[in-house]
């Protein structure tokens, strides 16, 4: 009896962790709060990510959570400083939500790229794509980022939120620019525009 009420009590212990864990990461978990509903969902809600012509929909769990158990529970456990957070009232504005855009940005993205946009590759791979079906221009920017060594999220910031006003847009296209000026790179197989124009048309 000892035995078999230990083994009931283990599983029951179990399935109750797990059960929290997956009650706590579906999408309206993330936005049951008014900062999430409020700030984060309505920029989610006009994103590609959310509605686009396959239906095939990404969540917030499926961008912000891993899927492997132990980077899940180790997410987990980081989220208790956001729950301190809330409770503190950090964003419960609009205005603080803004002053700290950058600096929650600047987080996400760091984390993921230091897992190679781990979460973003479970359902995009480089290796699965298709890149004759692409434009010349998403072609074009896969192979160079690939053979760059970049990972998703360095050039896919703002692919389902807006970015920080601090973002400076121009330098990274500057950067980019230049590594694809230096790998002699054909403009026109990006810009297709450029076929025929003339100078003063806006591509010199």
């Amino acid at each position: 009896m000892v035995l078999i009420s230990v083994f009931v009590a283990g599983m029951l212990a179990w399935g109750g962790f797990n059960w929290s864990m997956e009650l706590t990461n579906t999408e309206q978990f993330c936005v049951s709060c008014h900062e999430m509903k409020s700030f984060i969902q309505p920029e989610y809600e006009a994103s590609s990510h959310f509605v686009n012509r396959t239906g095939v929909r990404a969540s917030c769990p499926d961008c912000h959570v891993p899927r492997e158990w132990v980077h899940k529970v180790v997410r987990k456990i980081e989220a208790t400083n956001e729950l301190f957070h809330w409770m503190k009232g950090s964003i419960d504005s609009f205005e603080k939500f803004e002053a700290k855009r950058m600096h929650l940005a600047t987080n996400v993205w760091a984390s993921m790229t230091a897992t190679d946009s781990r979460e973003c590759r479970n359902c995009h791979g480089v290796n699965y794509m298709n890149h004759v079906l692409q434009t010349p221009k998403s072609r074009v920017m896969h192979q160079l980022g690939e053979s760059w060594g970049k990972t998703c999220i360095e050039c896919h910031q703002g692919i389902a939120h807006e970015l920080p006003r601090e973002f400076d847009k121009e330098a990274v296209m500057d950067e980019i620019h230049e590594r694809i000026e230096a790998a002699k790179i054909d403009c026109k197989q990006c810009h297709e525009g450029m076929a025929g124009a003339k100078k003063g048309d806006g591509w010199d």
